[in-house]
């Protein structure tokens, strides 16, 4: 488990909690938050090995999660649970991440200044090591991967273009016979791909 997908002591003992049942049911997790306040939320995201996460997808890992997390009990307070993909302009949270997304522009932040700044925003030239490569205006730079506090994707047209793509080649249409419609005759949204998913009262 890396700081990036488990930041806080809190999250990284949710995290342990939550990763067996994600990696069980054939996903991969990729960040997960509890946040704090009026309104506690665990956030969990989670994808599939080749990016994809559906709704459907969700749901499912959402109510299994739940079940694993009444019986462990962790969060003593009541708080909703959140299961979602990690989007078009996702975070980067594992060093793999960073390999199979070379090519695109993101934006890593450090968690010390590195010559002065701490923030970088450039094009993704995979890794070499334990370090990210990125094209900044000085050329080609590599951070330690243990260096980064945060980092994302930054929305482009081409990683549009991409996600759109990556949607249609996990679409098969031979998996399904007929397209649902509701009453009136339109069909159902299926886009959102964060769920309210588990209110757990104390």
């Amino acid at each position: 488990m890396t700081s990036m997908v488990a930041k806080a002591p809190m999250d990284e003992r949710l995290a342990q909690i939550v990763q067996p049942t994600v990696e069980a049911m054939g996903f991969e997790l990729v960040r997960l938050r509890f946040m704090g306040g009026k309104r506690k939320t665990l956030q969990i995201m989670a994808e599939r090995a080749d990016g994809t996460m559906e709704v459907e997808d969700c749901a499912n890992l959402s109510r299994a999660l739940s079940a694993v997390l009444d019986v462990e009990d962790p969060i003593s307070d009541a708080y909703a649970l959140e299961v979602s993909s990690p989007g078009i302009d996702r975070p980067l949270t594992r060093l793999h991440d960073f390999d199979r997304w070379e090519g695109y522009e993101a934006k890593l932040e450090t968690a010390e200044m590195i010559d002065g700044r701490k923030r970088f925003k450039g094009i993704l030239a995979g890794v070499e090591g334990d370090e990210v490569l990125i094209e900044i205006d000085e050329g080609t730079i590599g951070l330690k991967f243990d260096w980064l506090s945060d980092a994302k994707l930054v929305l482009t047209d081409e990683l549009v273009a991409e996600s759109l793509k990556a949607r249609k080649n996990a679409f098969n249409e031979q998996d399904f016979d007929e397209i649902e419609t509701d009453e009136e005759g339109v069909t159902p949204e299926t886009e959102e791909e964060e769920v309210p998913m588990h209110r757990k009262d104390a």
